[in-house]
């Protein structure tokens, strides 16, 4: 993937030269060099957005990006990725010769994914988001439908506790891991989709061709986003599995009301309702919702009641098939350009990729690990908030954390010491939890 690049001086996002043959370029040490930068700055890019976000203050983020036209651009990013994930990865990975000391570029490939649909699940609440995507909605949407099929089918599998486990097959462990995060994502974007497209030919994709409603039913069904381990109900929470209590178990957590959501738009919107076929089929797979539909379900989501009355006409009546209208329906174009203009080149290009780029030079490698570094650095972190921190204690802007957790700021020792007992617990929990991540096993360098 060498397709993106952000420049401060000119634009976010411009284009590097396109190759007939990416096996061959002027300079590709300089190419990859500009391509893990630009991961860095759409790493920063997606940091603020989240955070103006959760702040509910002024998305600039995304106001430029919809200005700029470049949803679409992180939109072809995102799908460039996903081939590469699919096409070159388990070529370069199945190399004999391919066994690199650090797998720290592969990984920053395999995690660019991740932080682009991360920042177009942020982007895309917004209606003006979902407008300015324009025709790579339709990229998107299929994007969003491979995720969710293999979300659906998705099975737990047992870990490889080889402590000799090769590098490469460390590193396809964590493509695995990180695919279940990413697709969830994509089940948000795909909500926001349903919100907000008006456009005949998107609702035609998700109806007709990818019969979206059936697959959400088949969410349900599968609940991939709960487990039970050790007799406890686990579930997806925040990026991470927690222990559900018994009290909570009836309570949906936040991908749940995506799908839900979701299918009341695909089935209960007036545009929608006249082109998907009710046929036998979709009709036997939409009332196993019936089983769901719990009065605790419709009181934490009440616009379900609809739902719930629309399936119970479903169950005794037959709607009126869809008219047959002559469309010029549109065709996605990123994935198939891609796939097309490489076709017949996987191999080559994981060969070069394995010699010239995931082999760097240990210089590089200390260069892009220390710039990575800089990005998640806490005074970063602080630059990017709209406003300065303020004392724990006092209120007063300040500059000065808490040496244990990081978290709290005082504006001197006189307003810690006196904030203390408040802060104790906090600070020892937030301590201990960090202790714990730095102890898990990380990507070597």
């Amino acid at each position: 993937p060498f397709s993106l690049l952000l420049n401060d001086e000119t634009d976010f996002y411009v284009f590097l030269a396109q190759c007939e043959d990416r096996t061959a370029s002027l300079n590709f040490s300089l190419c990859v060099n500009r391509w893990f930068k630009q991961h860095v700055n759409i790493q920063k890019l997606n940091m603020q957005a989240i955070l103006s976000a959760t702040a509910m203050h002024d998305e600039f983020i995304k106001e430029m990006l919809v200005s700029c036209g470049k949803i679409p651009v992180l939109v072809s990013e995102l799908i460039l990725v996903e081939v590469w994930k699919q096409k070159v990865f388990p070529v370069l990975c199945q190399l004999k010769d391919f066994n690199p000391a650090s797998t720290f570029h592969l990984s920053m490939v395999i995690y660019h994914e991740a932080t682009i649909i991360n920042l177009l699940e942020t982007i895309m609440f917004h209606q003006d988001s979902c407008e300015a995507a324009g025709d790579s909605v339709l990229d998107l949407v299929d994007y969003c439908h491979r995720k969710l099929t293999l979300l659906a089918s998705r099975t737990t599998n047992s870990e490889d506790h080889d402590e000799h486990i090769s590098t490469t097959k460390e590193v396809q462990k964590q493509n695995v891991a990180l695919e279940f995060g990413i697709s969830l994502k994509a089940l948000s974007v795909l909500r926001y989709v349903t919100d907000h497209t008006g456009s005949i030919s998107v609702i035609h994709r998700m109806l007709c061709t990818h019969n979206l409603p059936c697959v959400l039913v088949q969410l349900l069904c599968s609940c991939p986003w709960s487990r039970h381990v050790k007799g406890k109900l686990q579930k997806y929470i925040d990026g991470k599995w927690q222990n559900v209590p018994a009290e909570d178990h009836l309570k949906i957590i936040k991908l749940e009301g995506q799908v839900w959501i979701a299918l009341y738009n695909l089935l209960l919107k007036e545009d929608c309702q006249r082109k998907y076929d009710f046929n036998n089929f979709n009709k036997n797979q939409l009332l196993k919702l019936r089983g769901f539909m719990t009065s605790v379900l419709i009181d934490q989501l009440p616009i379900l009641a609809d739902l719930e009355r629309f399936l119970a006409q479903l169950a005794v009546t037959d709607p009126a098939p869809p008219k047959k209208e002559l469309i010029l329906e549109q065709i996605p174009e990123i994935w198939n350009h891609i796939v097309a203009e490489n076709c017949g080149k996987w191999e080559a290009i994981a060969k070069y990729q394995a010699k010239e780029i995931f082999s760097p030079f240990h210089l590089d490698l200390k260069e892009q690990a220390q710039r990575l570094a800089e990005t998640y650095n806490m005074d970063v972190m602080d630059s990017l908030l709209p406003e300065k921190a303020k004392c724990g204690s006092c209120g007063k802007e300040s500059t000065k954390r808490c040496s244990r957790c990081q978290s709290e700021f005082y504006c001197g020792r006189e307003c810690q010491v006196k904030h203390w007992p408040k802060h104790k617990e906090a600070c020892k929990l937030i301590a201990v939890a960090t202790q714990k991540l730095e102890k898990e096993p990380s990507v070597s360098v």
